[in-house]
């Protein structure tokens, strides 16, 4: 170990190192020798460089730590620690590595320049770019990782409780949490992960012989990592669930009796007292349940950007010429997807009402939203197409944030639906 690494300074020698990391970063080195021994392996390479007969670690101080106290746990600094590494060590399967790959360097001014492009920050592009929330929300909606709890333990449980786990092979768990990445995506085989607890959303025993299905899928290796890689592989597959009856039924919840959800997790902060909010954007900054595939990147950049970034109050003129704009992806994207039959010359009013109708003939809007639709044609109205066509073209009609609003509010069951297809 390095015992002059950047992160401490120049310490006495190799123990003293060890020490530093478990009296700074305890949690950090357990959760991270927990990894270790889930995973079975180190993702990505030590940067060492040979001194004599040893290399020295100059990138990697806390996986190196972690391999050398499982392979020695009397190396641990406390007996705590000792006791900890020798319990990981005996959860280790098969054999304990005596070797590991790491990237060697001799020169140590090329180190330096890894070392100052992996941790110093972006350094306007050269350096490591690290994530923002959102980055980090997509990677979690993508693979389903890093998002709390195991939606695939949880079902595997669920499921052995049932008898109903697949007896020939293990359920590819990987697959499993990037199929049921997202809320939406639960929501549509009965189960939900909100708050970090498992729990039924539809009829529990029809959401399990689902689950079921899914589990034999995988195992039959029916469905791979391949075919859920992306939004519209996941979304493919459970329309053909759908499509042959598997799936639950939403708008039959889970019975009051039904399973218990999981436990909450430890330490949970009281929540502070609500507040009222003033809403300063116009689409309101909650869960609409979308999943957004890759063929609706714009439509999702337009979403977010009347979302979280534009101010409507600030920007009245840019957020209503942007409605407009989603509004008519939106729609062009269900005609596309549905195949709603509509005429080349027909208006956006009558289009919307088209699709709106197939909408509710698929169970998807109620007959008040379809009214709001048909009254939607009337240039006398505030919500219509009209104020739309004004918002863009007449120099003379400035929206105002609440019009834009009750605008929003009026329509946004229907853009969502339009959106989900």
């Amino acid at each position: 170990m390095n015992r002059a690494n950047d992160r401490h300074g120049e310490l006495e020698n190799e123990t003293a190192a060890i020490a530093w990391l478990f009296k700074e970063r305890e949690t950090h080195m357990r959760n991270l020798a927990k990894d270790i021994v889930e995973q079975g392996e180190i993702y990505e390479y030590p940067l060492v460089s040979p001194e004599k007969t040893k290399f020295t670690v100059f990138d990697g101080n806390r996986r190196v730590t972690c391999l050398k106290l499982l392979d020695d746990p009397r190396r641990a600094p406390t007996t705590e620690l000792q006791t900890f590494f020798r319990e990981q060590r005996a959860l280790w399967k098969g054999a304990f590595p005596k070797e590991i790959t790491c990237q060697v360097e001799t020169d140590r001014e090329r180190i330096d320049e890894i070392l100052f492009r992996r941790h110093t920050g972006v350094q306007k592009g050269i350096g490591q770019s690290t994530w923002d929330d959102r980055m980090t929300s997509t990677f979690v909606n993508r693979t389903g990782k890093g998002g709390g709890p195991s939606v695939a333990d949880e079902i595997e449980k669920r499921l052995a409780e049932a008898n109903l786990l697949p007896s020939r092979r293990k359920i590819q768990r990987s697959t499993l949490n990037r199929l049921l990445s997202a809320e939406p995506l639960r929501q549509r085989v009965g189960i939900s992960m909100k708050g970090g607890r498992f729990h039924f959303t539809s009829d529990e025993k029809k959401s399990l012989a689902a689950l079921a299905r899914i589990a034999k899928d995988l195992t039959d290796r029916k469905l791979v990592l391949g075919h859920v890689w992306d939004t519209d592989g996941k979304t493919n597959y459970l329309d053909k669930l759908e499509g042959e009856g598997i799936l639950p039924d939403p708008a039959k919840p889970a019975s009051p009796g039904g399973s218990k959800p999981s436990a909450k997790p430890a330490k949970v902060k009281p929540s502070a007292k609500a507040t009222p909010t003033v809403r300063t954007t116009l689409i309101p900054q909650k869960d609409f349940g979308l999943v957004w595939p890759g063929r609706l990147q714009r439509h999702h950049q337009i979403f977010e950007e009347l979302q979280f970034h534009l101010d409507l109050h600030k920007h009245p003129n840019a957020v209503s010429v942007l409605l407009r704009v989603l509004i008519e992806l939106a729609l062009e994207n269900y005609i596309q997807r549905a195949g709603v039959a509509v005429q080349e010359g027909d208006k956006l009013a009558s289009r919307l009402e088209k699709a709106g109708l197939h909408l509710k003939a698929a169970g998807k809007i109620d007959g008040k939203q379809v009214e709001v639709l048909k009254k939607f044609k009337q240039g006398d109205k505030l919500v219509s197409a009209d104020t739309l066509n004004r918002y863009v073209h007449s120099p003379n009609f400035a929206p105002s944030p609440e019009h834009l609003m009750s605008m929003w509010d009026s329509l946004a069951d229907v853009v969502v639906e339009l959106l989900k297809a």
